[in-house]
């Protein structure tokens, strides 16, 4: 594999644990080790929590651009206040419980949403030197603790005591098993290519991105992270027919505001990891830091959500079901089986798939999912319709069907 030198960030837990253990004595390296753990757990706290809110001013923004209108314009410069200003409007909401509901539970849900969403993010390595990003279980990590979320919505809908709540959760329920299983087999296709389950070592191994290596696995990911997120075209929580918000119908003032800013906070995580899987993370060009590299990255992964958002219809229900099952699941089972085969035959070792293997499997693997995608869009895909002859009905003229012309007379006295 080709070595890289990589730009070394003195703010790690290494750094900062180096740093208080200079000159605290030896006996009290628990001390240090937990003040290590509190400053890096609030510096990815704070961050996510800063990106998430820069995120939904920036997604109103563009969404205003794409429909021909300004977006949220009066809080502060370009309306960059505007995510204040509804954390304010949240947090003076009267903050109720429906009477008859399971209190624990019902408060218990929004934590149990938000805190797999910050631990997934502590893993993913912003550069070289990251040290949590060096687990050797990094990818079976991420994969367990996101699981976490079809649970806390369950206990969201379920704890309500409200019909249309638990309808919006197992809706949400259904689709997040059902999307798991290709996401979970498109993230086997990444480690054998690796040959690794650490994400760092992942973003080592591409010395070509993996999204040219394996295209197909690339599209299975992103369209199964999308319905796990319950982004457009897969927001089937909310409900136009049942005028209701989904599994969190019932929640208001701050648990609302745990609620919406795990759901914002989603597309932050999962625009990380598809820059950790396939874009080879920090890696680039030039004498621009990793994790610069990294923040351009990810930013061009939101703006594809954004996109997608503002440009694809809601799907129906039985049509998410079946992308998934009929759809997604046999593209995965293929792309893993590409990847096996092709990793078996190069027969990389120790050292990793070379570059000249990875740009033969691109040649391979392009052609296959071309091909897969043309063979699925013609099972999964409608045919064409033919439109019917329009066909008057008799109770709408009763002389549509005649061949004898009437007179005006004539229909005066039939009248």
């Amino acid at each position: 594999m080709m070595e890289i030198e990589i730009l070394r960030s003195g703010f790690d837990f290494l750094g900062i644990y180096g740093f208080f253990d200079g000159f605290m004595p030896d006996n009290l390296d628990w001390l240090v080790f937990l003040i290590t753990s509190v400053i890096l757990a609030m510096v990815i706290i704070n961050a996510l929590v800063i990106s998430t809110a820069l995120l939904t001013w920036f997604e109103r923004r563009m969404l205003g651009r794409f429909q021909s209108r300004l977006g949220p314009n009066r809080w502060g410069p370009f309306g960059l206040l505007q995510p204040i200003a509804d954390l304010v409007k949240l947090l003076t909401k009267e903050d109720t419980i429906p009477e008859g509901a399971d209190k624990p539970v019902f408060t218990l849900a929004p934590i149990v949403f938000l805190v797999p969403a910050l631990i997934v993010f502590a893993v993913i390595p912003l550069h070289g030197s990251s040290f949590l990003g060096r687990l050797n279980i990094g990818l079976i990590f991420v994969i367990a603790i996101t699981s976490v979320n079809t649970l806390a919505i369950f206990m969201a809908g379920w704890s309500s005591l409200n019909k249309y709540a638990m309808f919006g959760a197992m809706r949400a329920v259904a689709m997040l098993v059902s999307y798991e299983i290709p996401m979970g087999i498109s993230v086997v296709g990444v480690a054998i290519a690796a040959q690794t389950l650490g994400l760092s070592n992942v973003v080592l191994a591409q010395d070509i991105p993996f999204i040219l290596v394996m295209p197909l696995g690339f599209l299975v990911f992103i369209t199964a992270a999308s319905a796990e997120m319950s982004r457009t075209p897969f927001d089937l929580i909310e409900s136009d027919s049942e005028l209701g918000a989904g599994y969190h119908t019932e929640y208001s003032g701050a648990k609302f505001a745990l609620l919406q800013l795990t759901e914002f906070m989603a597309p932050v995580i999962v625009a990380a990891l598809v820059t950790t899987l396939f874009l080879s993370g920090w890696r680039g060009y030039g004498p621009i830091p990793g994790p610069v590299w990294f923040i351009i990255k990810t930013f061009v992964v939101l703006f594809g959500f954004v996109w997608i958002r503002a440009s694809w219809p809601r799907l129906r229900v039985d049509q998410i079901m079946s992308l998934a099952w009929k759809g997604l699941l046999p593209l995965s089972i293929v792309n893993l089986f590409v990847i096996a085969v092709e990793v078996f035959i190069f027969n990389p070792g120790e050292a990793g798939l070379s570059t000249r293997d990875l740009l033969i499997m691109t040649g391979i693997n392009w052609s296959i999912t071309i091909i897969a995608l043309i063979v699925i869009f013609n099972v999964m895909g409608q045919s064409k319709l033919k439109r019917p002859e329009p066909v008057a009905l008799p109770l709408a003229n009763m002389y549509a069907n005649t061949t004898v012309s009437k007179k005006a007379t004539d229909l005066a006295e039939a009248d």
